[in-house]
């Protein structure tokens, strides 16, 4: 029996040789009812990547701080927006894996509720916006405020992976410097920050030794982080799609911030604020400007009063998950959920409260 259809006819034929219409948009949507992502690979990338990839990772494992190259592969978004982070994640979910992703500290981005949505389409696994209910994370530029366990890991996106570029543009350049541990043009980099600041001002990517070997890079997160990396019990997998690179930090491993004796490392500080949602003051707090209720109003020349839209600055926690639930619970600590207490994880909690009063940033 042969196709007596011609080119003109309102259908066509998919490389699975299923005949779709394609007389109205409608027609082909409903011709794809049930369908899902089933042509793809689980969780979307070929299983050749996502064994690569874990040798990357369990490489990088073994070499605290060390870039370990890998062969990035085009995915569903641009480079640079977390490409790298995507191929980690996707390549360490199993079936029975919960995954939560965080896009500055925001669980409700579009950016990360796409993420989200992909690891839901493709790898069939549950996703959560709660913390402590995930073993995979994936996060751009913030680590939660909940403290992490040895079951979890955290993926971080990455977009510049090399600490040294800030003083050398020449990758080759600073590969033979992390060869030899040769810093010394960070060293510099820091005294003349210090010369003209009056103190180590740098806001995010704050350089950090790892393992008291490699200068590694922390990913654009704040300096109310960098204490978090050290000596914690999960795994941090660095992940920088666009420069084809992944390094780790994996638990219980010494990540020491760079200072000078008389310049130490110290954290952001927000004097006298509190989250206007939970009145949380052991968080990292941002900026919020909201219009405010009442209006103020000002007098014209002519001696009429008009209204003028003024806005007010509030501050408000970053980790929009941990908020939600200070809000339900003013008094819950960071480490509600393990079997003991005064866990330390970062400013504000029982052996970092000399850091949590440190220095501004930028």
């Amino acid at each position: 029996m042969t196709d007596e259809r011609t080119a003109d006819d309102p259908v066509a034929s998919t490389d699975g040789g299923t005949t779709v219409p394609t007389d109205s948009v409608d027609a082909v949507l409903d011709s794809l009812d049930g369908d899902g992502l089933s042509g793809y690979n689980y969780a979307y990338l070929d299983e050749h990547t996502k064994r690569e990839v874990r040798r990357a990772t369990l490489k990088a494992v073994a070499v605290p701080g060390h870039q370990v190259p890998y062969a990035s592969r085009p995915m569903p978004l641009a480079r640079g927006w977390g490409t790298g982070g995507i191929q980690a994640s996707l390549s360490l979910l199993g079936p029975d894996e919960t995954f939560k992703v965080v896009d500055q500290g925001a669980d409700e981005s579009v950016n990360a509720a796409n993420i989200r949505r992909l690891a839901e389409n493709t790898a069939d696994v549950e996703t959560t916006t709660d913390t402590t209910e995930a073993g995979v994370v994936q996060t751009r530029h913030r680590i939660p405020e909940e403290v992490l366990t040895d079951e979890q890991i955290l993926v971080l996106q990455v977009p510049i992976t090399d600490p040294l570029r800030k003083v050398d543009s020449s990758d080759a350049a600073n590969r033979r410097r992390h060869a030899h541990k040769n810093y010394g043009k960070m060293w510099v980099h820091l005294y003349e920050n210090v010369v003209e600041w009056g103190e180590i001002n740098i806001a995010s990517r704050y350089p950090t030794m790892v393992a008291e070997r490699y200068l590694m890079d922390p990913s654009p997160i704040p300096r109310w982080d960098v204490p978090k990396l050290d000596d914690a019990e999960n795994l941090y997998v660095f992940a920088a799609g666009r420069e084809a690179r992944i390094y780790a930090v994996p638990p219980h491993t010494d990540v020491e911030p760079l200072a000078f004796e008389d310049r130490e490392f110290t954290v952001e500080r927000f004097p006298d604020a509190a989250c206007h949602a939970c009145g949380s003051t052991d968080t990292y707090l941002v900026e919020v400007s909201e219009e405010s209720e009442s209006p103020q109003t000002t007098r014209e020349e002519g001696g009429g009063e008009a209204a003028d839209s003024s806005f007010e600055t509030r501050y408000a926690c970053n980790d929009s998950s941990f908020c939600e639930k200070r809000r339900e619970d003013s008094d819950i600590p960071k480490d509600h959920h393990l079997d003991r207490e005064g866990v330390d994880w970062g400013p504000g909690t029982p052996d970092n409260e000399e850091a949590s009063s440190g220095g501004a940033g930028e």
